[in-house]
């Protein structure tokens, strides 16, 4: 059951995201949430609680003119989900890398997603 309950709230989390529905990303989590982006290997981005988690969402909106993570497996170990995820984002602007606004970037990475009391307490991107 848990892992049912687990599944929904990872599912509700990426539908929220794939629309750019920040109150929907909210809304699956715990107040406490730890969000971690890592790319390869190394953290460069960081959120504890739900309103640093909201103000780096609303900037990442502003990145990106279409966005979605689309789940190809899942893991679950205890309260912990390990979800392998492909992703694909058309930037809105330019990017300090070189890449352009119109420009798709796609990624395969794998997300860390925690369950406490019924929420998302931890999700941790890979890439």
């Amino acid at each position: 059951m848990e892992n049912s309950n687990l599944k929904d709230l990872i599912e509700k989390y990426l539908s929220s995201y794939n629309t750019f529905n920040i109150d929907g990303m909210i809304g699956v989590l715990n107040e406490n949430i730890h969000f971690r982006n890592i790319s390869k290997g190394e953290v460069n981005s960081e959120t504890k609680g739900i309103q640093e988690f909201r103000t780096l969402a609303e900037q990442s909106i502003q990145v990106f003119s279409q966005r979605r993570q689309v789940i190809k497996n899942i893991t679950f170990a205890g309260d912990k989900a390990e979800v392998d995820i492909d992703y694909e984002g058309v930037l809105s602007r330019d990017l300090p890398n070189g890449m352009m606004a119109g420009e798709t970037l796609k990624l395969q990475g794998k997300s860390i997603f925690q369950m406490k009391d019924k929420k998302l307490i931890l999700i941790e991107d890979h890439s």
